[in-house]
């Protein structure tokens, strides 16, 4: 939540349809969206990203809160879509061909320094979801991505904010057992 004290500002020029209003909204909170929706749904994270941006372009003009507030708002609409596409899955009768099957075909960007740049934070939400629970796992990557409170998270995945300290708990518990010693700084 970096735009702070100028938000009021930022989010009733947005409202007016200020483009640079809305571009700075989006740089605010889209990094932090974006490592969410790939932690949850790595291959659909993109289109989602989308999905999540066209909603909240039309909440937009009727949205009146706090940066936190806003922050809250874009991950319960990520939370949303998400659940969407889960259904959608659930129906769908494909078989997926797996990543591996296009390892030897050459890519288009420079992947090396793509992925030096992203690597200790992939790394850590990497962990995060392979180690704990989709709850679990949930509460994690929005307490920690999307900088929300227990309970904006609570909110956001329709539980009760203590069942969320719960969770939080249990989950740093169980990083802590899978980390090695001293490879957290205090």
């Amino acid at each position: 939540m970096a735009l702070g004290s100028t938000f009021a500002d930022t989010m009733a020029a947005a409202r007016q349809g200020d483009e640079q209003a809305v571009t700075a909204l989006y740089r605010d909170v889209n990094p932090a969206l974006s490592r969410y929706l790939r932690a949850r749904e790595p291959q659909e994270a993109e289109d989602m990203g989308s999905e999540v941006w066209l909603v909240l372009a039309r909440q937009l003009r009727t949205f009146s809160g706090s940066e936190r507030q806003w922050w809250a708002l874009v991950f319960l609409v990520a939370r949303r879509c998400l659940g969407d596409h889960w259904k959608k899955e659930r129906r769908r009768t494909t078989a997926p061909v797996p990543l591996d099957t296009f390892a030897d075909y050459p890519g288009r960007s420079d992947v090396e320094a793509e992925v030096i740049g992203a690597i200790s934070s992939d790394a850590a939400v990497d962990l995060v979801v392979k180690t704990l629970t989709p709850d679990q796992a949930d509460v994690i990557l929005l307490r920690i991505l999307g900088d929300l409170d227990v309970d904006d998270v609570a909110r956001v995945l329709g539980k009760r904010s203590g069942a969320i300290r719960v969770l939080q708990h249990r989950a740093v518990r169980k990083l802590a057992e899978v980390l090695p010693q001293g490879s957290v700084p205090r």
